[in-house]
């Protein structure tokens, strides 16, 4: 039949009309800004915006210290600057995620050991954490990828034994609950994104939120964004014991941050209509393994990626992802190229140019097998976009698209 014939051979694509889109930025932005301009200074610490941001923050997510810095990769150097993290310590993570969630760790002369993940839900689980703290070990990031939280009970009560520091990536999961409790605010420290490719953009920004509510711990960290001055509101104290970087976020960030909170539960609930629409469309399509959401978690899917059982398949990922796109359904084969142990910067273990430190300090293991599922996600991932400004309709044409490749591809059973 016409309608069985794969768009790639010549038949009638499915997808035939625009995904939804919409406006991010308007007049709420607009008017933000003017008044910061308006203030006459766009310096944080003079400003009023930032504050505000952080404030209306705070208040959504029911913490009582948090500090603006001015990305989400900033955000997670803080966070380890403040937990104490220091040259030759250890910190496990994940080996699917963004560059930026290891940049701090080398930025802070310690070494980057990565942790394997579940193979449906994409995240670090306690056990494979467990198999890779040794006594160097000073603290774990967390990634919960696209929206989707870790198992954090179990990982928080692994910390606890260890006595190692939870660190929570949160620039993919705004909103995101485990058990009832927001994700960013479970770990000692929780680190948000709001660069253009989150679900709320200032252009670049981030924040970390200090979870021991300790008026001391909030001083240590907002003193490491900047430069390690401790501005008070009525001084300044430079006396500065160690280094650290200057990520200070500005007034025009925080402005456009306030109206964008705003938007924040309407985007991530419509994410989460949608994301689940499409998990269950796809649920028991043959050779399509649904992402799978983390038990008791509540996802804010900044995308959805399934993996495909290629044993059931007749194609490769390659061949089923271009499919897929001429059927009118844009789709990315993985999230990144390759796990992040498999770049330059760690195969050659060179954080800086010419120079081995600080992996000359032990033994670490790069070699490709490392995080065996990890590795496989990547191999058979096919990741799908999702917007809050996608239609019902959207969601269905992508059920139906991927229905239809997966049934063209189907090894017949003899």
């Amino acid at each position: 039949m016409e309608g069985n014939i794969l768009a790639l051979n010549g038949g009638a694509k499915v997808k035939t009309t625009p995904f939804g889109t919409g406006h991010r930025f308007g007049l709420e932005e607009a008017k933000e800004l003017l008044e910061a301009l308006e203030q006459n200074t766009l310096f944080y610490h003079f400003g009023h915006k930032v504050k505000q941001f952080l404030q209306d923050f705070n208040s959504l997510y029911q913490v009582k210290y948090s500090v603006a810095t001015s990305s989400g990769t900033a955000a997670l150097h803080v966070a380890l600057g403040a937990a104490g993290v220091t040259a030759g310590d250890e910190v496990i993570t994940s080996p699917i995620t963004d560059q930026g969630t290891v940049v701090g760790i080398l930025y802070q002369n310690a070494i980057p050991v990565f942790a394997d993940l579940d193979p449906h839900s994409y995240t670090m689980t306690a056990t494979s954490i467990e198999e890779k703290i040794t006594a160097k070990t000073k603290a774990i990031i967390v990634v919960h990828l696209a929206g989707n939280p870790c198992d954090m009970d179990p990982i928080m009560e692994l910390a606890k034994k260890y006595n190692i520091k939870v660190v929570e990536d949160c620039a993919q999961s705004y909103l995101t609950t485990y058990k009832g409790r927001l994700t960013g605010t479970i770990g000692d420290y929780g680190c948000f994104s709001t660069n253009d490719f989150k679900h709320i953009s200032t252009g670049d920004g981030g924040m970390v939120t200090v979870n021991s509510g300790i008026e001391s711990d909030y001083f240590t960290t907002h003193a490491f964004a900047d430069k390690n001055y401790r501005r008070q509101e009525d001084a300044v104290m430079k006396d500065i014991e160690y280094l650290a970087p200057n990520y200070r976020m500005t007034e025009l960030q925080g402005a456009v941050g306030i109206a964008q909170l705003k938007k924040l539960n309407w985007i991530c609930t419509r994410r989460n209509e949608l994301g689940e629409r499409l998990k269950q469309g796809i649920a028991t399509i043959k050779g399509i393994n649904p992402m799978k959401i983390t038990k008791e978690g509540w996802c804010s899917y900044w995308f959805y990626m399934l993996t495909l059982n290629l044993e059931q398949l007749t194609c490769s990922r390659e061949e089923f992802s271009e499919a897929l796109a001429e059927e009118g359904i844009p789709n990315q084969s993985g999230y990144i190229p390759k796990v992040l142990y498999a770049q330059p910067i760690f195969q050659k273990k060179q954080a800086y140019l010419n120079n081995h430190y600080p992996f000359n300090l032990g033994t670490y293991d790069y070699s490709v097998g490392s995080c065996p599922n990890a590795e496989n996600i990547l191999e058979t991932a096919i990741r799908l976009n999702i917007s809050e400004f996608y239609t019902d309709q959207d969601i269905e044409d992508m059920i139906v698209a991927i229905n239809k490749v997966a049934s063209f591809y189907s090894k017949s059973i003899s």
